[in-house]
């Protein structure tokens, strides 16, 4: 997880905060520069209409991006206080343009809302120091729904920090969704009965909550 990822963690963006803060909106993205240590280096940072945030340490006096603050080890003065100055810049920016959350992923927190408008359920987080949260149905008290941070290492050849989907679904069209991107064999549950999808819009969140209504059919049955 990088700087941004670490500060913005369980945050979203309020769009309508960020040009008053002194953003400029260039295409779909927001954009702001400021220059740091005498001007010596400039610091970019983008969100994207997702919600993400980008951030970037130009070096002026080469004209050239800087990334020694980005790696842990450098422990020195100088690149200390770079890394200060980024750090302190996007936690005024969480302070001022950004509100708490319960997941991580901008797309678990959209379906998130959905679930609640559509079964008026809200996430449960049964496991102390732990992500992981649970939708369940409040009659038959099955589970639905479970959400989880992962390393994507853990169910499938690629690398990185992702939020993913537990679902209950049809065996039979298991086998063809895992066919298909977005798509794996159920990471920590039965992979017979259950599927795990990626939260990191690779699939739609009209797609994604179509299975959840599916899923939800299942745990009505005692």
């Amino acid at each position: 997880m990088n700087i941004e990822e670490e500060i913005f963690k369980k945050r979203v963006i309020l769009f309508d905060k960020l040009i008053p803060y002194g953003f400029t909106k260039e295409g779909d993205n927001y954009l702001i520069s400021k220059t740091i240590l005498n001007s010596s280096f400039r610091l970019d940072v983008k969100i994207t209409k997702r919600g993400k945030v980008e951030g970037h340490i130009i070096d002026l006096n080469f004209n050239e991006e800087y990334f020694n603050y980005r790696i842990k080890t450098q422990t020195g003065e100088y690149v200390g206080k770079v890394r200060e100055e980024f750090t302190d810049f996007l936690n005024d920016i969480k302070e001022h343009c950004t509100s708490g959350n319960d997941f991580v992923s901008p797309q678990t927190n959209r379906l998130a809302k959905l679930i609640l408008e559509e079964f008026n359920d809200a996430p449960e987080f049964p496991w102390e120091n732990d992500d992981s949260g649970i939708f369940r149905n409040p009659t038959t008290k099955k589970w639905y729904a479970l959400i989880m941070h992962v390393d994507r290492s853990r169910f499938s050849n690629e690398q990185g920090p992702v939020e993913i989907l537990n679902i209950k679904l049809d065996e039979n069209e298991i086998q063809d969704l895992l066919l298909k991107d977005g798509y794996y064999k159920a990471y920590h549950m039965n992979k017979t009965k259950w599927i795990t999808i990626t939260l990191d819009d690779t699939l739609s969140d009209e797609v994604i909550m179509e299975h959840i209504k599916e899923s939800h059919t299942y745990s009505n049955k005692k």
